[in-house]
């Protein structure tokens, strides 16, 4: 199922169908995109605020440690959460937007694994992993293996990497890529090894993936998926991902900007 396209003004003279959409951007609003979806799903929301206030303190001079708007599956087994830019996680120097997460009992606080979408990842592409996610009974359960996740893009186009083809795959541009490997430390899951590491001790493999319009420059988005991500799951990103079907901007990255095919919406 793929994530519906932008149906507000649809004849805004501003407004273009793109693609690649791997190269899209979020167009500035994808907190709006995300949320908007899991409000139709009927995940629940709430937003968190941490910090400290002194008596008399003006409200510019308030120390947030950290804002939180947090969306909650009904069955509480899975969650989404956006963190505004109060102090950024980063992943390849990217600040983190949205972290989505999962667990098996609702009695458990923690997470058995977590997925990290930095900003400028296209709405649609995240969108779609949430409705994968939603349509799950069991959101932890392992299904599939590594060949789902790379059938997925090549079946779009991308091709396997000549050194690693059952790990790695990139786009016909050779701008993006996704791949199986080491999880990054920041990127958190439910599995008991990641503890118990030594220096030289490969972690769990986590599927990564990245967009690097001109090499070398900054990084357009990041996607770090740990370990415990069911395969089905990130499949269903990598399909979102490599999908033809343009999407609708008004907004376009300057990065890819003149890389982009574009249509008026008009």
């Amino acid at each position: 199922m793929e994530a519906p396209l932008y149906p507000d003004h649809p004849h805004d003279p501003s407004a273009y169908w793109v693609g690649p959409r791997h190269l899209a951007g979020d167009d500035g609003r994808l907190y709006d995109t995300v949320a908007d979806a899991l409000a139709g799903l009927g995940w629940s929301s709430l937003t968190i605020v941490r910090g400290r206030r002194m008596p008399d303190e003006a409200e510019e001079d308030r120390m947030v440690l950290r804002s939180t708007v947090l969306h909650i599956s009904p069955d509480t087994l899975r969650w989404a959460q956006w963190s505004l830019p109060d102090e950024p996680l980063e992943l390849g120097a990217r600040p983190v937007a949205w972290q989505v997460s999962a667990r098996s009992d609702a009695s458990s606080p923690l997470a058995e694994w977590t997925a990290s979408f930095t900003l400028d990842i296209p709405g649609e592409v995240l969108v779609d992993f949430l409705f994968a996610l939603d349509a799950r009974d069991q959101p932890v359960l392992p299904s599939g293996d590594p060949e789902l996740v790379l059938e997925a893009v090549t079946a779009r186009g991308w091709f396997r990497d000549h050194d690693q083809p059952g790990a790695r795959a990139l786009d016909a541009t050779l701008t993006t890529q996704i791949s199986l490997g080491e999880v990054p430390p920041l990127i958190q899951d439910g599995d008991p090894r990641a503890l118990i590491l030594q220096a030289d001790d490969i972690g769990p493999l986590g599927w990564q993936a990245f967009s690097e319009p001109v090499m070398g420059e900054p990084l357009l988005w990041v996607v770090s998926f740990s370990a415990g991500v069911p395969h089905d799951l990130v499949a269903s990103f990598a399909q979102a991902l490599s999908s033809s079907a343009p999407v609708l901007r008004r907004v376009l990255p300057e990065s890819t900007r003149d890389r982009l095919l574009r249509a008026p919406a008009s």
